[in-house]
């Protein structure tokens, strides 16, 4: 009996995959245990270690951690906010029919896309500096917002067109057939429906924008989650890994909600857009204006 995707596996092809499947669980159990014996060794799991955060004391939250967790979520939102709508304008724009907007959103998009987004930042910070009135404690924000909102609207405008083009010709046919115009269409038929093609990469787009604050607090000195566990580290007493890992959780919570809202959204769109499915009976089509009991036109 055969799969839709490969043939069923045989008995030797069981027995080996059995057999793979044992030696990677030993592996990984090895691995589990010289990096557990390592931390032991170098007394980096001891309690004195993780009491400042597992102890029930505040103090390393309120003072570090949610300062730190505030700049980032700041930097994080304000940078979707902005990166979402311009990447999304940039994506349409790179699909319309005067060249004198396709071609400058393609320059822009490309240009901004191939740079690294640490030197969107720091550009950033160089021209807060010297061309801008922004307080000093305020320009590293203002620069990892803008080195984010540059690289990702562009990242994000290839989604958008990519999205807008995964969908059938037909959609855009039709609907122009029926005299919309083309940003009818655009707005009405295609965008809804690129929605939910494009939502699970946009989604990754967005925990990269949240990861990629870090970048502000290793090289701008911005004050964000991460740069909060080297402040800590140095107060409790070199506890790193305690830090590192504490920090570590955070992010993954933040992305895991994320990941998560994405995709009871998705579900949700989808579920909206399937049809009843339900058939018109000859007595149906008899009680819609202009049309008579064989369902043809009057």
């Amino acid at each position: 009996m055969t799969s839709v995707l490969y043939d069923a596996q045989g008995p030797r092809a069981k027995r080996r995959n059995i057999l793979y499947t044992v030696v990677f669980l030993v592996a990984l159990a090895a691995v589990v245990w010289w990096v557990y014996t390592s931390l032991d060794e170098k007394h980096q799991l001891d309690w004195a270690l993780w009491k400042p955060y597992l102890g029930g004391g505040t103090e390393a939250y309120s003072t570090y951690i949610w300062p730190g967790l505030q700049n980032t979520v700041k930097a994080a939102a304000l940078s979707m906010v902005i990166a979402l709508p311009l990447g999304a304008v940039l994506g349409i724009a790179r699909l319309s029919d005067h060249v004198w907007v396709r071609v400058p959103a393609a320059v822009v998009v490309e240009f901004f896309r191939a740079i690294p987004v640490l030197v969107l930042m720091i550009f950033g910070l160089a021209l807060f500096s010297q061309y801008a009135d922004v307080n000093s404690d305020d320009r590293p924000l203002y620069a990892v917002v803008t080195g984010l909102v540059l690289y990702n609207a562009s990242v994000l405008a290839e989604i958008v067109r990519a999205g807008i083009l995964s969908l059938p010709k037909g959609q855009s046919e039709a609907a122009m057939a029926i005299g919309l115009r083309k940003g009818q269409v655009m707005r009405t038929i295609l965008l809804p429906q690129a929605v939910t093609a494009m939502l699970p990469a946009i989604v990754s787009q967005l925990v990269v924008i949240v990861k990629d604050t870090a970048l502000g607090g290793a090289v701008l000195t911005f004050p964000e989650l991460l740069a909060s566990a080297n402040t800590m580290s140095a107060y409790y007493g070199a506890n790193t890994i305690a830090s590192f890992t504490i920090v570590a959780v955070i992010y993954l919570i933040i992305n895991f909600t994320l990941t998560t809202f994405a995709s009871w959204l998705e579900g949700r769109l989808r579920r909206r857009k399937k049809s009843t499915g339900a058939m018109l009976s000859v007595d149906d089509m008899a009680d819609i204006p202009g049309h008579a009991g064989t369902g043809t036109s009057a």
